[in-house]
């Protein structure tokens, strides 16, 4: 009797943490930076380093052996919901401390290729 109770009270304790899973509540745990369409819409080719910072702010990831490459990363790990794991990108490549190109997640900008000096 003392062992199958032993038993019964280890099964309990052990299946716990799975049973109450849903009842626990979990964050939302956005990280990196955030973007939307119309920042990635402000961007132009020829733009300075400093221009592309004013805009997008910072880079989430910089490469100290290839300053040329910046990548704007968002991720966000969905807690408790119906809402699913989301993530998006950008890469912007400079050259000459100029912007170059980009790809991501995002639609590529319509004026994209009109400088902003023009």
């Amino acid at each position: 009797m003392k062992k199958l109770l032993l038993v019964g009270s280890l099964l309990i304790i052990l299946s716990g943490c799975s049973v109450f899973e849903g009842l626990v509540y979990r964050i939302d745990i956005p990280q990196g930076n955030y973007l939307e369409q119309r920042d990635i819409d402000k961007l132009r080719i020829n733009m300075t380093k400093a221009q592309v910072e004013f805009v997008m702010g910072t880079p989430v990831a910089t490469n100290v052996f290839r300053q040329d490459v910046w990548h704007y990363v968002f991720t966000m790990n969905a807690g408790t919901g119906p809402q699913d794991n989301f993530k998006s990108y950008a890469v912007l490549r400079f050259e000459n401390d100029r912007l170059v190109s980009y790809e991501g997640t995002f639609k590529r900008p319509e004026n994209f290729d009109i400088p902003l000096d023009q």
